[in-house]
């Protein structure tokens, strides 16, 4: 380094010499003042150091945005997941920044907008076959058109309407167009009816199902609909994964703040940390069950139209729990 400094020092004093020896020698040929030959010399200096630095502002700038300008046409064309340099002075960084943002989602959109038509085609199409499939069989005189087919179309009907009710209900709830006509409610008796709606299906499936609530819970300003269309799907969700011989429990309490909570847990196999990252995303499902795997995401779209939040508790072998904040109404 003191090597490098001196021989820094000797060449900057071998500069300063040279322009004193040009000054000079310009000074004597053009038979003026040296000191006016330096102050020339020094505008020119300056004059050509602005145009360098103007020019290397223009280039620093104009081939980033050159950069943004064909990436932007590329994703017109249709190509959404294009990059650009993140280069340049700071607010072309910055603008670069944010176009490599909004790629990133409008790609990440499309690949869920694709998987969502391909899993909700899936999931219509198989209603539909069966549908399809026996009024064929009854007009080719296959299956007479008695009470038993009938009923078989009518509950895959019913299925569909369902799925159908489903997708439009996360529609509206991702939009934030999910109307909620809160009014007071009874939450702990609303708890109880669903339980009993699912009574004769827990008793056929040999699980017991009860129901638990809190002495300070009182009448809450909810949407009973889309409340009673939370515990329903938690319920279903826990029978569905629930042996023979084992337990679905319910429990709302009141909480603090003038809210409340509600659990749903069962003794079911449990399911992995993995899966449990997992669990609200639409039209996912762990294993071989039964259902659309949209009901884990009907309930967290739910929960938050009321401004609550929805957690999930699970360890393999040890049951899951599905538990629910609500907040108090706002004024």
């Amino acid at each position: 380094m003191r090597r490098a400094g001196c021989f820094f020092v000797f060449m900057l004093l071998i500069v300063l010499l040279a322009i004193s020896v040009f000054i000079w020698l310009l000074a004597t040929v053009t038979d003026s003042d040296p000191t006016q030959v330096f102050g020339v010399l020094i505008g020119l200096v300056i004059f050509f150091v602005f145009v360098r630095v103007v020019l290397g502002l223009f280039r620093s700038t104009a081939a980033p945005v050159g950069d943004l300008i064909e990436a932007s046409g590329r994703v017109e064309s249709g190509e959404l997941d294009v990059q650009v340099p993140e280069h340049g002075v700071r607010e072309v960084r910055a603008l670069a920044h944010a176009f490599n943002s909004m790629s990133d989602r409008l790609s990440s959109t499309e690949r869920e907008r694709r998987r969502l038509l391909a899993e909700v085609s899936h999931e219509l199409r198989t209603p539909l076959t069966v549908i399809s499939g026996n009024v064929e069989a009854m007009i080719d005189g296959v299956y007479p058109a008695d009470r038993e087919h009938l009923e078989r179309i009518q509950a895959e009907a019913r299925q569909l309407e369902r799925l159908i009710d489903d997708l439009r209900t996360i529609s509206l709830a991702e939009t934030g167009q999910l109307p909620l006509q809160r009014e007071p409610t009874d939450v702990a008796a609303l708890a109880r009816e669903v339980a009993e709606g699912f009574q004769a299906e827990a008793d056929s499936r040999n699980v017991k199902v009860d129901v638990s609530a809190g002495e300070d819970l009182g009448e809450q300003e909810v949407d009973a609909r889309r409340v009673r269309q939370v515990i329903s799907n938690l319920v279903s969700n826990s029978l569905r994964h629930t042996p023979a011989e084992g337990r679905v429990s319910v429990n709302v309490t009141g909480t603090p703040d003038g809210g409340f909570s509600l659990a749903v847990r069962d003794s079911g196999r449990g399911m992995s940390e993995d899966a449990t990252k997992h669990a609200f995303d639409r039209f996912w499902r762990e294993g071989e069950f039964a259902g659309a795997g949209l009901g884990l995401a009907i309930v967290r779209d739910l929960v938050a139209a009321h401004g609550g939040k929805v957690f999930i508790r699970s360890e393999p072998g040890l049951g899951t729990e599905v538990a629910a904040t609500f907040p108090p109404a706002p004024d």
